[in-house]
């Protein structure tokens, strides 16, 4: 019999007719994953909105205030064989964290990006302290995953490699040539992405366009300029990989990132990726993946750099060797089965 799976998250979940919805594709996939080996009981707060990834596991909660959410958490310890996993620390997941630990549960906390980037991006100087002050109280009682022993901060914890690849994203890429430079950028419209500052960067360049995937059904920033197209969050599998096929270099503007996922996607078919110098670590033994300074000129310049030498570039992209999903999610098994 499998062991029961509490996931908490801080993500929104839209229902409908029984279905659930989101737009974190990874918190479609992980939990789906992850169900083959436990019996996933997924926790989120209520979205009103339409969301675009159906999770298609049995067992989700949403939740429209954190007084409900925290009476169903409640109600899930009195399994007590079940193992509790808190996706990211933020104030709701902060609070989950904390009502664990007094009803005497250990959970483990998976955090997939750097907390205090995140929180300066989005609240100034402030946010890396209320981060750290989050960050060092769950510390005392939780055991840690992440993707990168960095975030960990000198803290004892788990290492994994997310991945959305399969072998459906390694078919044959498709070759290109620049003739004109056709950026894409899959991700959502936030600030710590960093994709405000992308646009203003190349405004009013008319040899460079840039095509957005990833924007929420209600998105309040907007970004109006005549070189750049904006999509919805893609669903469809080949139709992304369409959408990285027909452009020919990838930009991954974040501020703040531990493990892109979709800078994995890129490189599979064999697109150069241009991320800025804040997060140079996520380059690791990737080839292909050039750093540029947050300035038209040193960014223009590695474009130029990318287009005299593609052919060259995309012969070392083939010899990338990348984590498939099947590898992560063994792995993420793996070290949730260890933690008692």
């Amino acid at each position: 019999m499998k062991k029961k799976l509490f996931i908490f998250s801080n993500e929104k979940i839209f229902s409908q007719n029984n279905q659930f919805f989101c737009d974190n594709i990874d918190l479609k996939s992980s939990p789906e994953g992850l169900n083959k080996e436990f019996e996933v009981n997924l926790f989120g707060r209520k979205s009103a909105q339409k969301r675009t990834h159906q999770i298609k596991i049995k067992k989700i909660k949403t939740f429209s205030n954190i007084f409900t959410y925290v009476s169903s958490l409640i109600d899930s310890t009195k399994n007590k064989d079940s193992k509790y996993l808190v996706i990211s620390i933020s104030p709701y997941t902060f609070i989950i964290c904390l009502v664990l630990r007094i009803l005497g549960i250990k959970p483990t906390t998976y955090l997939r990006s750097d907390g205090y980037g995140e929180y300066k991006a989005i609240l100034g100087r402030l946010g890396p302290l209320l981060y750290h002050l989050m960050f060092n109280i769950v510390s005392l009682f939780s055991n840690f995953i992440s993707v990168r022993k960095y975030i960990l901060r000198g803290k004892k914890g788990k290492i994994v490699s997310p991945s959305q690849l399969d072998t459906v994203w390694f078919r044959k890429p498709k070759n290109l040539e620049i003739k004109q430079f056709r950026l894409l950028y899959v991700g959502r419209l936030r600030i710590e992405k960093g994709i405000f500052s992308l646009a203003n960067l190349i405004r009013n360049k008319h040899n460079i366009t840039l095509r957005i995937i990833g924007a929420e059904k209600q998105t309040f920033r907007k970004i109006n300029q005549s070189n750049i197209k904006i999509e919805t969050i893609q669903d469809n599998k080949l139709k992304l990989i369409k959408y990285y096929d027909d452009h020919n270099v990838f930009v991954l503007p974040s501020y703040t990132e531990g493990y892109p996922m979709v800078l994995l996607e890129a490189l599979s078919r064999r697109r150069p990726v241009i991320i800025f110098d804040e997060i140079s670590h996520v380059i690791g033994d990737k080839k292909g993946v050039f750093v540029a300074k947050r300035n038209f000129a040193d960014f223009f310049s590695v474009l130029n750099h990318i287009k005299k030498n593609y052919k060259k570039i995309q012969k070392e992209l083939a010899s990338n060797k990348l984590p498939t999903n099947k590898e992560f999610i063994m792995q993420l098994s793996k070290a949730i089965n260890e933690y008692k």
